[in-house]
């Protein structure tokens, strides 16, 4: 890599199931600008799963895609968490009975509403992990193949964002309730970066309990910054409504749980995305004028970002597959509320269904194709 590539990073929200959007953008991407490669990658929740695939692969860029996104072609919902009845029952009646036994239900011993067991063993098998090790992450740092990859997850024990990262010759940082961790990546790594809370259970990790890294990330573009990225490409899985949008009312009568839980997920997850990019921009405008002001300029150099969304609501589009999730499952999320919103963004996050998944490859894979000139501008050298 000449030095200008060595300068590109990738950076991937949040979402869950929403992060197969990605995947159908890269290959647009890929399919445009199969020379480009991304040294640094970071990402978080379900990114961090996208952001640990393309890290770990051999291959080119193109390659690496391809095969992630026959990853996501191939998953299911029962991939992820186990959806028979007997399971839903017993992770559902055990929150119920939880709930009532006031002090006492401690002894429930449940941890969250779903189990996430085949998560694991569906990412060990994709990964190629060995004692839950990424070994192919080691052997592309080591043949300069990439620079670094971060990964990041909320501490419960804590309090505080924890980015695990794998790189040559960087520093630690540590910030207000975040820091870094050199660390090779493990399987549980990215389980704990992408367990949804109290949906997904936590996950231990050294002593500690973790859950999704976007609870405590202030800054996801800070990692990739760290990691030396000068130009960076943010996905991110969240809409941005138009004004009119905004003001139409997505529930009849009173929010149903599904709809709050989805407001709170955005915000947790998605919205500091776009407000750290605001920030970003803020600084770069700061440089600029400090260099037109000084011609020797300053210390710091500005960073150029290209944030990418979805250019359809994916919380909508999840409505059209609702009908059909498993049944217990559906029973479930019916609990929640899911058939009294308009747009179901707790859902879209938890539908890792193949015909949803497909849709938002392809929805992705258009959005690419849509801006290809603003991508053709940004790897200009």
């Amino acid at each position: 890599m000449d030095n200008n590539n060595q300068e590109l990073g990738l950076v991937m929200s949040g979402g869950g199931a929403r992060a197969a959007y990605q995947v159908g953008f890269l290959r647009g991407l890929a399919a445009h600008h199969n020379e480009v490669d991304f040294p640094i990658i970071t990402g978080v929740s379900a990114g961090a799963i996208n952001a640990a695939f393309l890290a770990n692969e051999k291959g080119s860029f193109k390659s690496r895609v391809d095969n992630l996104a026959k990853v996501w072609a191939n998953l299911t919902i029962d991939n992820v968490f186990r959806v028979d009845v007997p399971s839903i029952a017993l992770h559902v009646g055990g929150w119920a009975i939880r709930l009532v036994m006031g002090r006492a239900s401690s002894q429930v011993k449940v941890r969250a509403m779903v189990d996430t067991e085949p998560l694991q063993e569906f990412l060990e098998a994709i990964f190629q992990a060995e004692d839950g090790q990424l070994n192919g992450i080691k052997a592309n740092i080591a043949n300069g193949n990439i620079r670094g990859i971060a990964i990041t997850a909320s501490s419960y024990s804590t309090g505080q964002s924890i980015t695990w990262v794998k790189a040559e010759n960087v520093k630690d940082w540590e910030r207000a309730h975040r820091k870094s961790v050199q660390s090779d990546i493990r399987v549980e790594h990215i389980m704990a970066s992408a367990s949804l809370p109290l949906f997904f259970p936590s996950i231990q990790v050294k002593g500690d309990w973790y859950g999704d890294g976007g609870i405590r990330l202030t800054a996801p573009l800070s990692p990739a910054i760290h990691l030396g990225a000068r130009r960076i490409l943010a996905i991110s899985t969240r809409y941005l409504p138009s004004t009119e949008e905004q003001e139409t009312d997505m529930i009849d009568d009173y929010p149903p749980p599904a709809q709050v839980l989805g407001s709170m997920l955005n915000a947790l997850f998605l919205d500091v995305f776009d407000n750290d990019a605001l920030r970003l921009e803020r600084i770069n405008s700061l440089i600029e004028y400090q260099e037109q002001e000084n011609e020797q300029g300053g210390e710091l150099e500005p960073v150029k970002l290209l944030l990418l969304r979805p250019s359809k609501n994916l919380g909508q589009m999840a409505n059209q597959f609702e009908a059909n999730l498993p049944g217990a499952f559906r029973f479930m999320t019916r609990g929640l509320g899911t058939k009294e919103t308009r747009s179901n963004d707790f859902l879209s996050m938890v539908m890792f269904q193949h015909d949803y998944i497909s849709e938002l490859m392809d929805l992705g894979y258009k959005d690419a194709e849509s801006r290809i000139d603003e991508l053709n501008t940004f790897f200009q050298k």
